[in-house]
């Protein structure tokens, strides 16, 4: 193995990079469009456009990502997290083409990445297990069926997803529907397949997982455990490791059943068996990422182990380093830095970054694929940055954690940094006995109330560069130029005055009966025909941005007027979606 390929872009993509440099190989960045200047691109020894801008067209295109393989002549892949990294067909057509693939086998992520077959392996290995369907669901009518049997809440889980998306909690039986189909919009969306099971929902649950390292001879070791309950909409927010507040019993059942299921399995490389421990003290499965975690730099803080390299090493064939499993040594938390407004209830906010100042300091670490003046696109994840901060012990990285926090600096973009420094404080997350907070909390009980942002942006950023073919020595080659630049010499003016002074072109109202986009997004689904009656707080149309749906709901009563946006439509936060009528 000489050359990789990292199939993924942001922050991941720069710590993969760093990882190949470390490790002595080459590696071989790629990029949408719109990615064209981001630090990723850098990072890498050399870089290829993917052509397009939605994932699918770019990050999702597995034929694109082999050529651009083949061209560059990599002999070996990483797909970092999300995106393609745990798609079998994927990894399958990468040792197809004569690759290494850096991740488990194809059979083991089909066994494992599908949640109804890990659940299988799962009770095989005797690991516990709430009560959930046979296989996929292939209707709502199937989901009401067993909520009926089992009870409410149920949560409709994709399949083969990830991240919190393609995930649904279901408390009222006529909620069933229309959650079924946003599960598998969004897992279709995120993840490129629609399957999806359901199971019984543990109320209050904390969520703990185990990071595993296994090579190809059959060793697997437990790297530690980390604790992931601080959550928005089912996505980490902030994670720690290892795992507070857990008794030994309670941790050797995670260990054990850790590794039992992936030795069923036949797992190689790094992964993570994710479960919920209850309130009575209950530890239950939950689902095995066959991939790198992106908390996983809070388990390279406090055991040691450089994951990446070590992903590296068992995708090249080497035995694990490790004979047994590493002692825990100091506390970390990483606190995700996303472009959202909690003030807004976690509404993405994409846009163009104005400063970008990071903390420093002992314990310090910053893991990032954003800069000063860099773009932040609505079309992919709204990750900026990993804070991960490390003490001796939980309570002084938590002192370390408020210091960094307060000095981290990012603007032109609203960011979940007032969230972080409020949720630090939290008596419920910041105690030295137990840990008050659960996967549902933040929605809960969270008793700040944060302002929202001024940062919050209103608009999508476009696509910086375009492309334009030149002829060099007699040879046509493809130049990507900014598209400013483009503009202002076709025009016969300088750079810097194009585009001043115009109009965005989003449609904004002061009608009181307004409906506008709460955010900028593209449309999904209209859940109100016009001329339907509404009451406020109805759901009536459905936006998503950066892979999550959101839900605007009617700021009046009235009767909903025409459609003024049509399903797929982009649309910029503020513009007029409806009128409703009084």
């Amino acid at each position: 193995m000489q050359k990789v390929l990292i199939a993924n872009r942001g922050e991941i993509a720069v710590r993969i990079a760093r990882g190949c440099d470390d490790a002595g190989l080459e590696s071989v960045a790629v990029y949408a469009d719109i990615d064209a200047d981001a630090p990723h691109v850098a990072a890498a020894g050399e870089a290829y456009a993917l052509g397009g801008n939605t994932p699918a067209e770019t990050y999702l295109n597995a034929g694109k990502l082999l050529d651009i393989a083949q061209r560059s002549g990599a002999d070996a892949v990483h797909p970092g997290y999300g995106f393609l990294s745990e798609n079998a067909d994927f990894a399958q057509a990468v040792l197809d083409a004569g690759l290494t693939w850096v991740g488990p086998s194809p059979e083991a992520i089909r066994l494992l990445g599908n949640k109804v077959t890990a659940r299988e392996v799962a009770v095989a290995a005797g690991a516990p297990l709430v009560a959930g369907s046979d296989g996929p669901v292939a209707s709502a009518a199937e989901i009401r069926d067993f909520a009926q049997r089992h009870g409410l809440p149920v949560a409709i889980k994709a399949a083969f997803g990830g991240g919190g998306r393609g995930l649904k909690v279901v408390r009222e039986l006529d909620e069933i529907e229309e959650a079924f189909d946003s599960a598998v919009r969004e897992s279709r969306a995120a993840f490129g397949r629609d399957e999806c099971f359901v199971e019984r929902f543990l109320d209050r649950p904390r969520h703990v997982e185990a990071q595993i390292l296994a090579d190809a001879y059959g060793h697997v070791i437990v790297a530690g455990t980390r604790d992931c309950s601080l959550q928005r909409r089912h996505q980490k927010l902030v994670e720690e490791a290892p795992a507070p507040f857990l008794g030994e019993e309670q941790r050797e059942r995670i260990y054990s059943s850790a590794k039992a299921i992936c030795r069923k399995a036949g797992y190689t490389g790094a992964g993570t068996v994710e479960y919920l421990v209850a309130a009575d003290g209950t530890v239950s499965f939950l689902e095995v990422n066959t991939r790198l975690q992106v908390e996983h730099p809070i388990t390279e803080e406090t055991s040691g182990i450089d994951l990446v390299q070590a992903q590296l090493a068992i995708a090249a064939g080497e035995p694990l380093a490790w004979a047994e499993d590493p002692a825990p040594r100091g506390h970390s938390f990483e606190f995700r830095i996303n472009a959202e407004d909690p003030g807004r209830g976690f509404l993405p906010s994409p846009g163009t970054i104005g400063s970008f100042a990071v903390p420093t300091g002992p314990g310090v670490r910053v893991d990032t694929g954003a800069r000063a003046g860099g773009l932040v696109p609505g079309q992919f994840d709204s990750l900026l940055a990993k804070l991960v901060v490390t003490g001796a012990d939980r309570q002084q990285a938590l002192r370390r954690a408020r210091r960094a926090l307060a000095e981290f600096e990012i603007t032109g973009v609203a960011t979940v940094l007032p969230f972080h420094r409020a949720v630090v404080n939290a008596p419920a997350f910041a105690g030295t006995t137990d840990l008050g907070v659960y996967t549902g909390w933040i929605e809960a009980e969270f008793a700040h109330t944060l302002a929202a942002s001024p940062e919050f942006s209103t608009e999508a950023p476009a696509a910086a560069r375009r492309t334009i073919t030149v002829e060099v020595d007699g040879r046509r080659l493809a130049v990507g130029l900014p598209a400013d630049l483009l503009d202002s010499l076709a025009a016969g003016s300088p750079a810097s005055a194009a585009g001043a002074g115009g109009d965005d072109g989003a449609e904004q109202s002061a009608e009181p009966g307004a409906l506008v986009a709460t955010m900028a997004g593209s449309l999904v689904k209209w859940l109100v025909e016009p001329g339907q009656p509404v009451e406020p707080g109805d759901p009536v149309v459905v936006l998503e941005a950066m892979k999550m749906e959101t839900t605007v709901t009617a700021h009046r009563a009235g009767v909903l007027g025409g459609h003024l946006a049509g399903t797929g439509t982009a649309v910029d936060a503020g513009t007029v979606l409806a009128l409703i009528e009084a």
